[in-house]
């Protein structure tokens, strides 16, 4: 799942499970074995060939079973290169894929995908959220490598680019829907800036009822197999990470009515000195004491600090 990537000042920013990619997110429930189309991402496409099998050994249980290219474009085995046009912004090529749960617990998956040139360049990355597949069970999909640059090589080879998985009871609530408990709690894709990392926590009441919170979210860190990281020091606030800060508000009780959301940010600094990195794929989020637990993958990496900010919800202006 991605990183953060780009320059932003404040500490608490208003803005969604996985990357600052460019991202097509494809839902499916998982019920035996089911195949789902991720939506087109441009206008509209040439007609299709017949799929080309790849040879993909995927990640985590997800491969890229075949590829189809649209039949406006030469065999991939040519020399020759496609470019958008007559293709309505879209590249044409659709990547079959499917996930399969070895696990004993039904999981949530973000899957993103890679697609390539001949010559191994990366033209285009796309993500796919695929939701409750169940033990034992398998779902297959498909996905679009959208529009490339307007002088890309064509895309000929797809690959399974990251994997991250959470028990679906505890994954991010899917757009659009509302959980039992009436909120919904989310990460964005970060800022990062000479070291500085920056990831938002979201909280947004999507109930009929108000919701009251009074000071910091309640973290609990995660390594690869969801088991609690020892070794980091979680401090309240991001004035020891960011010293002078004026962002960093004093924590205070927060009521958010039904639509009204708040924002709290996690902050490190991404320094390297003595001793092992430390790396931080998930974090499993309580909005305060007593409330349903999420699990959101902000994939920190903490170096050899040991300390991870965060600092107190704040309500958004609307």
């Amino acid at each position: 799942m991605p990183r953060p990537a780009a320059v932003r000042p404040a500490l608490a920013r208003t803005a969604p499970f996985l990357s600052a990619l460019a991202a097509t997110a494809l839902l499916l429930t998982a019920c035996g074995t089911e195949r789902a189309d991720a939506g087109n991402t441009g206008a509209g496409t040439a007609e299709p060939s017949s799929p080309t099998q790849v040879a993909d050994p995927g990640k985590d249980g997800v491969r890229v079973t075949s590829l189809t290219f649209p039949s406006a474009s030469p065999s991939p085995t040519r020399s020759s290169s496609v470019t958008a046009d007559g293709l309505a912004g879209d590249s044409g090529v659709v990547a079959a894929y499917e996930v399969v749960n070895k696990s004993a617990e039904t999981l949530t998956y973000s899957v993103v995908f890679t697609f390539m040139s001949a010559d191994g360049r990366t033209m285009a990355n796309q993500t796919a959220t695929v939701r409750g597949v169940g033990p034992g069970k398998t779902v297959r999909g498909t996905v679009r490598a959208g529009k490339p640059p307007g002088d890309a090589p064509r895309v000929t080879r797809a690959k399974v680019l990251e994997v991250a998985k959470v028990p679906s009871i505890e994954a991010p609530a899917a757009p659009g829907t509302c959980p039992a408990s009436g909120i919904r709690v989310s990460a964005d894709q970060g800022d990062a800036a000479m070291g500085l990392r920056v990831v938002g926590l979201h909280l947004e009441n999507c109930g009929t009822r108000d919701y009251g919170v009074d000071g910091h979210p309640l973290l609990e860190l995660l390594d690869d197999d969801l088991k609690h990281v020892d070794g980091v020091r979680i401090q309240d606030g991001g004035g020891e990470i960011t010293p002078g800060s004026g962002d960093d508000k004093q924590p205070g009780p927060v009521t958010l009515g039904p639509g009204e959301s708040a924002t709290a940010s996690l902050v490190w600094h991404n320094t390297t000195g003595f001793g092992t990195p430390v790396n931080v794929p998930y974090v499993r989020v309580r909005a305060k004491a007593g409330a349903d637990p999420v699990i959101v993958t902000p994939n920190l990496d903490l170096g050899t600090t040991g300390k991870l900010g965060v600092t107190a919800w704040q309500k958004d202006e609307r």
